[in-house]
């Protein structure tokens, strides 16, 4: 289930995106407190912007003024949620060839491994508003497992690409991914294993972010008709409104569940599935929601997802123009839901009622 297309997940910022283009590597998991036993989503990104504008140490640029830098955010989800920054210079960044490979400082990522850590005291974080950093310190140290993939499809192959065809561009490599290892929150130590992990990797890169934005991942799915666990399974959603050639499309989204080694995959930019997919998201005052419909001419999905407000973030991000569009991007790991698959032949007998837990999810629109 793992796409050949390895080349999507190395670093793209050469030509044009060299000086005005971002690059990310996103990773998500749940790990257990080594004490209590208690379970918390832990996300962790690597993020370069606009190295052909670098120099010694990172630049925060701003509006109209184009920032560079390799950025770390790291953090968790829950009642104490956090995003914490830490960025580093081109000076201190290296790109290894061929096989995925990135130094930031000390921070490693490999296709196989991350370590790093990152820490930023609440002082810091007050006196430099630029550095849109929350407090905290976390350390971590992985192995990357991934299972599971999902291949967009042309729109992020070599000619999209070459071309520069689109703003925003997406890989999921590892749509189920199994962790290993440790992560520190503030000194307390969280182990994290491949059984329990519910992992999560993909990335983007492009010249700018996609308004609206949606995402949805899990691979934490259970059966509802046979109440076991669908262990070789996982559901991936996401899209917005992409941008070809500067030019917007209607809202899309590409829509793809695994369900124990069956394909379902709903994507406009493969016209002959005949695919439709509609969405929708409500920003509640407790309880953020989102609702995708998907459907070919066989089979429909009807997914629905909730996720607590209190748990979530509104995360920071900088464009490489130094714009901070999405000040509402909503995002959350801890998210819990149902899809619904079905045979349009026989609608009255689903091939399956899904319980999703442990989701990734994410919304947000900017004017």
């Amino acid at each position: 289930m793992l796409p050949s297309t390895t080349d999507r997940n190395q670093f793209m910022l050469t030509g044009p995106l060299a000086r005005k283009g971002y690059d990310w590597w996103w990773h998500n998991f749940t790990a257990r407190h080594e004490a209590s036993g208690a379970e918390k989503a832990f996300f962790i990104e690597y993020f370069l912007c606009n190295p052909g504008l670098g120099d010694v140490g990172p630049k925060f640029g701003g509006p109209g003024e184009p920032p560079s830098y390799g950025m770390l955010k790291v953090g968790c989800w829950g009642e104490d949620a956090r995003q914490v920054h830490d960025y580093f210079g081109w000076d201190e960044i290296e790109i290894g060839s061929g096989e995925l490979g990135v130094r930031l400082g000390q921070n490693r990522l490999s296709e196989t491994q991350m370590s790093g850590a990152v820490a930023v005291k609440s002082e810091a974080a007050l006196a430099h508003p630029e550095r849109a950093s929350d407090a905290g310190a976390l350390r971590w140290n992985l192995s990357i497992d991934k299972q599971i993939g999902f291949s967009v499809g042309w729109g992020a192959g070599a000619a999209a690409r070459r071309l520069n065809l689109f703003e925003m561009y997406w890989h999921a490599a590892g749509i189920k991914t199994a962790y290993s290892g440790w992560i520190d929150l503030d000194g307390e130590r969280y182990l994290v294993t491949p059984e329990t992990s519910f992992g999560y990797a993909d990335k983007n890169w492009g010249s700018n972010f996609t308004s609206p934005w949606i995402w949805i991942g899990s691979s934490d799915l259970r059966s509802r008709l046979t109440g076991l666990p669908l262990e070789r399974s996982a559901l991936e959603i996401g899209g917005g409104r992409p941008r070809v050639l500067g030019l917007p499309l209607a809202g899309q989204a590409l829509v793809y569940l695994v369900h124990e080694g069956t394909e379902y995959e709903f994507n406009f930019s493969k016209p002959w599935l005949r695919s439709r997919v509609s969405f929708d998201f409500i920003e509640g005052e407790v309880v953020h929601r989102w609702t995708v419909s998907a459907e070919t001419p066989r089979h429909r999905l009807e997914v629905e997802l909730s996720c607590p407000r209190s748990e979530m973030l509104l995360m920071r991000y900088q464009s490489p123009d130094g714009a901070r569009r999405h000040q509402r991007l909503w995002n959350g790991g801890t998210g819990r839901g149902t899809a619904r698959l079905l045979d349009k032949a026989r609608p009255d007998q689903p091939l399956d009622l899904i319980e999703i837990g442990h989701a990734g999810c994410e919304w947000g629109t900017h004017d």
